[in-house]
């Protein structure tokens, strides 16, 4: 029995062992709270990705152009990165301000955080890229469905 043991130890190391070593990695999320003490580890623009749960164009970014591995390496590497649901309920401090779910109807609403780095022309769209400099500034924003290819552009020209 305890040789059986062994051998399932192993076999699980090595399957492990296999998954870890294929190149596969996750894109690393932070949180808002957590930006300010990073940015003083490291000084890195910051991308946070605003969307819902129920747009299709959101849902779509998140398993093709946030599961490219090589946008992946970019982003862990290069910058930090928010996932960040814009119908949050949980209060958010960021930037020494609170800002809190703002509800419209019944069980519907947005929250001002969303609000205040996803507004574009005096309205909010999903999904919506948001692109901080290391001094929590709004530098770029873009408020439509990106694709892997143009991602990668795009990554190209923040990191200059």
């Amino acid at each position: 029995m305890a040789n059986k043991t062994k051998k399932m130890k192993k076999l699980f190391l090595l399957i492990l062992f296999g998954i870890t070593s294929t190149g596969f990695c996750q894109l690393k999320s932070s949180t808002f709270e957590e930006i300010d003490n990073l940015q003083q580890i490291q000084k890195r623009k910051t991308i946070v990705f605003i969307h819902t749960d129920w747009c299709q164009f959101c849902q779509r970014m998140k398993s093709t152009t946030f599961k490219d591995q090589e946008i992946i390496r970019k982003l862990n590497s290069d910058f930090y990165f928010i996932d960040f649901n814009a119908e949050e309920k949980r209060d958010i401090t960021f930037n020494n301000h609170i800002f809190k779910y703002k509800p419209s109807g019944n069980n519907v609403g947005v929250h001002e955080l969303a609000l205040q780095l996803g507004t574009i022309n005096n309205q909010i769209a999903y999904p919506t890229l948001c692109v901080l400099n290391e001094k929590n500034e709004i530098i770029f924003q873009y408020n439509i469905y990106v694709g892997t290819k143009e991602f990668k552009i795009l990554l190209e020209k923040l990191k200059e």
